[in-house]
């Protein structure tokens, strides 16, 4: 099922609301494109796998051609008492071209990792972009529970506070006892203690929001059915140990580190190399001395030849290298297996949860049902004398906790689900079919750009941050709109 085209869904027991100041509506694919196209994270993962990209280049150019040029220009301040010929000054320049033939494979296995450890920063990048997606989705969820939270906690001061003035005026002809005002004065102190708890996390919960998706929230509606779900525990494994971002970046870096382990042999093989030098020199009619004329001022030599070097012993340099990136390599095969635990772990962990917080929206949705009937007859009985005041009291916190209860455990199976996805890798914008307002991020387009440059005077665009900042956005308050208590 597509998320972009899932159709919204409002539960029969349970309306969601949000903000009503704006004018117009948010929903859950709006705040995950902004938070795609401007959260600072992201944007900075994107710049860092930018950088791994250059290690293939870099490792490339040990293997190429290099020339150089050095020019020296000498003052001879202090001629020796026994040189009469000797010259003044000199200008010397040496050209050199040196050709690698063979490094014993540290070139090659050094090109290797580093595109292997492309491939494992690509699948971090991955994981970056699920797990801010996993981000909003939490925090777009908190803002529509608080606001509900706060209305269920507003709408019970206002009866509370209703009840006290029925109470006082009973109270007043002698219908009830000063037992019966103190009992409703102080559940409407408490409750509105819990107001002001409500409102605070309210407020807490719009600036988590602010800070993921760059913007303010408008009034949120409903999310969407949430596409590719498991339909068991098992198939969410497979899938995961299939997609996992974590777990394919592990293996990728195992991989890059045996060739790492290889390259590393290569210090005690020989290498050859084919060189050209050639040298001019300038003595500026200063050889020679008094008899300068009888001597060439300017010279020219050229050279080209092969070398070969054999290390005989570098004092178990090579060796230790060896057993070093051994070492490292065997850590990182060690650490494909940790990846693989912690997501079949997380993978049945998040499963249970996602599970649980569904039954529990069921036996939810059935308390708010019965505690709805047991205050109506409490009510009822109160009215004729059979219950008192406290009996009341309690229904109506039955009912605030039971429909909180439904509150909550929406918000944490549809949280909880978002996070199954992104553990079995199915939580990217590409899975999700979001439309960006362009194309989608393709790490592999840089990579291929940046692997054919040889040019050393070839620049990028200077940096400057991409992102957006939040400062100008007013601080978030905890007003809410007109809304829907739940089961109303």
């Amino acid at each position: 099922m597509s998320f972009r085209r899932a159709p919204l869904r409002l539960t029969a027991a349970v309306s969601l609301v949000a903000l009503a100041a704006p004018v117009q509506a948010d929903n859950l694919r709006e705040a995950l494109v902004s938070a795609y196209n401007t959260n600072p994270t992201l944007e900075g993962a994107r710049a860092n796998q930018r950088a791994t990209d250059e290690g293939v280049v870099i490792q490339r150019s040990q293997g190429l051609p290099s020339a150089n040029i050095t020019a020296t220009h000498i003052e001879f301040v202090q001629q020796s008492a026994n040189q009469f010929a000797a010259p003044e000054r000199n200008l010397g320049v040496n050209a050199q071209l040196l050709v690698p033939v063979y490094s014993g494979g540290a070139v090659r296995n050094g090109i290797a990792a580093a595109k292997e450890r492309v491939e494992a920063g690509q699948a971090d990048l991955r994981n970056t972009e699920s797990t801010l997606f996993a981000q909003v989705v939490a925090a777009y969820m908190d803002v529509l529970r608080t606001e509900a939270l706060v209305a269920l906690s507003t709408n019970n001061v206002a009866v509370l506070r209703t009840n006290l003035e029925a109470t006082s005026d009973r109270f007043q002809i002698g219908d009830l006892t000063i037992t019966d005002v103190a009992q409703s004065r102080s559940r409407l102190a408490v409750a509105e203690g819990e107001l002001q708890s409500a409102e605070a996390n309210l407020i807490a919960a719009r600036e988590a929001y602010i800070r993921l998706v760059g913007r303010e929230p408008g009034e949120l509606e409903a999310p969407p059915p949430l596409p590719g779900l498991p339909d068991s525990v098992g198939e969410a494994i497979v899938s995961a140990l299939e997609n996992n971002p974590n777990l394919d970046a592990a293996k990728q870096r195992a991989e890059a580190a045996g060739f790492d382990t290889k390259a590393a042999g290569s210090g005690r093989l020989p290498t050859v190399s084919v060189f050209v030098n050639g040298d001019y020199s300038d003595f500026f009619g200063t050889l020679g001395g008094p008899v300068a004329a009888d001597f060439a001022q300017s010279e020219k030599t050229a050279n080209a030849g092969v070398r070969v070097t054999v290390p005989l012993f570098q004092g178990g340099l090579p060796a230790a290298q060896k057993r070093q990136a051994g070492a490292r390599e065997s850590a990182a095969l060690e650490d494909v297996i940790a990846a693989e635990r912690q997501v079949i772990a997380e993978t049945r962990g998040t499963y249970a949860s996602w599970q649980a917080a569904n039954a529990v929206i069921k036996s939810a949705q059935a308390a708010v049902e019965a505690a709805e009937l047991s205050l109506e007859g409490l009510r009822a009985e109160q009215s004729i004398g059979n219950r008192q005041i406290l009996d009341v009291l309690n229904g109506e916190q039955e009912l605030v906790n039971a429909r909180a209860q439904l509150v909550t455990a929406r918000r944490n199976a549809y949280v909880a689900g978002f996070n199954l996805l992104a553990l079995m890798g199915r939580a990217e914008a590409r899975d999700l079919n979001l439309d960006t307002g362009g194309v989608l991020y393709d790490p592999t387009v840089n990579a291929q750009r940046v692997s054919s440059k040889l040019w050393d005077w070839d620049r990028d665009p200077e940096p400057a941050p991409k992102s957006t900042r939040t400062v100008d956005i007013p601080p978030a308050n905890a007003t809410i709109g007109p809304q829907l208590l739940p089961g109303e």
